[in-house]
């Protein structure tokens, strides 16, 4: 196939195809992106299919910064009849000749409407997992070393299939990192630091890079969201806003307040090791 599916955040979809096809170019591979607003995710279509075979191969999917997950569609979009979704799945990898594949993934884009489907994915997951091991096209046990088949949902009657490699894809169900909200943060928003700690800092870097006693700057604090992972990890931090401060956060003694302009604030020392912004 001459067709790569790249998962993105729903809104991003422009970033999400300009990132690709400028990683492709590197790799003098070219194509054209198709695209919908706000449907999270985008299809490149390639004018050579070898060469997007080696692209895929050879570029190392956590360099992308937009895209979520990428697979090698294996057909154009499925029909998929209620009354017997698996058949055309079925169908189309035995006609791809697909074989020995390790694990399937049964996703959907990461829209409201999407999301409705997750209910009809866990559903749908076990019964063609079963149909294909029967048919040969995937693995009697599961091999996480093993090609992954993908099965994404469009609709409840309609879908790609793909495939990924587990050495150059997301591990993660449609390429999302799941945290759990911690009750005692002051806002969601703290999620998003702690995504960013895990993804960009190596876990063996933890102790050096995320380490007690450090000095941070948080721009446009308030009401402490991005503070709170700082303040964890027992870091001295100073919070720039003009709102309020969660008094939970204040009263450990980690945090000093000054409600002065983010974009014009400048530390008084220079011995500030983490600075984060979340100012628009």
């Amino acid at each position: 196939m001459k067709q790569l599916l790249v998962y993105c955040r729903a809104g991003f979809e422009k970033e999400a195809a300009a990132e690709l096809q400028d990683q492709a170019a590197a790799f003098a591979v070219f194509g054209f992106c198709k695209l919908k607003a706000n449907s999270a995710f985008v299809i490149f279509e390639a004018y050579d299919s070898e060469a997007l075979q080696r692209f895929y191969r050879d570029f190392d999917f956590h360099h992308f910064i937009f895209i979520r997950q990428w697979l090698l569609l294996q057909s154009g979009e499925l029909e998929l009849p209620a009354q017997d979704r698996i058949a055309p799945v079925l169908q189309a990898a035995l006609a791809e000749e697909l074989s020995g594949c390790g694990s399937l993934r049964v996703e959907f884009p990461d829209t409201n409407d999407g999301k409705m489907l997750s209910t009809l994915a866990r559903k749908l997951t076990v019964p063609l997992r079963q149909s294909l091991r029967q048919a040969g096209v995937m693995l009697q046990k599961e091999h996480k070393r093993a090609p992954v088949l993908h099965l994404f949902l469009l609709s409840g009657t309609s879908g790609y299939l793909g495939l990924s490699y587990p050495e150059n894809n997301s591990a993660l169900e449609n390429g999302i990192m799941r945290l759990k909200f911690p009750p005692e943060a002051p806002s969601r928003s703290t999620l998003k630091l702690e995504e960013a700690f895990i993804t960009f800092i190596p876990k063996d870097e933890w102790e050096t890079r995320l380490s007690p006693g450090m000095q941070a700057v948080d721009l446009g604090a308030c009401p402490g969201g991005w503070t709170y992972q700082l303040v964890k990890r027992s870091m001295m931090v100073t919070a720039i806003d003009n709102g309020p401060m969660a008094e939970s956060l204040m009263e450990t003694g980690q945090v000093k307040h000054l409600m002065v302009d983010g974009f014009k604030f400048v530390p008084a020392k220079k011995n500030v090791y983490w600075l984060v912004c979340d100012m628009i």
